[in-house]
């Protein structure tokens, strides 16, 4: 159950009040009794997931997913032409070794 702030018009009293979603709202101001309350529009709160298996990843965005893919698929790429360029150079000729006999 959600918690609503009231103030009232007539006197300024501010109030939270712990009601369900389906009550009515309230009009009647418990400090000076007048018709006069109105509820104030919050801010909300987010929903908080807690406990195992819950994570923050699970719930992303598709675009999201698909841009976090593109950009391991790109960080692969540079590592692998790393790796060749690097095995090119440390290779030298590249070609088979004669044994050396005694």
């Amino acid at each position: 159950m959600p918690t609503y702030d009231y103030v009232c018009q007539a006197c300024g009293h501010e109030f939270e009040l712990f009601q369900q979603m389906s009550d009515p709202v309230k009009r009647k101001c418990p400090a000076c009794t007048e018709q006069k309350l109105r509820r104030l529009v919050g801010s909300g709160a987010g929903i908080i997931f807690r406990g195992g298996g819950f994570h923050e990843t699970d719930y992303r965005s598709e675009s999201y997913k698909k841009a976090a893919e593109a950009d391991k698929k790109a960080a692969e790429g540079k590592a692998k032409k790393k790796d060749d360029k690097k095995s090119k150079t440390e290779g030298g000729s590249g070609g088979a070794q004669k044994k050396k006999e005694p």
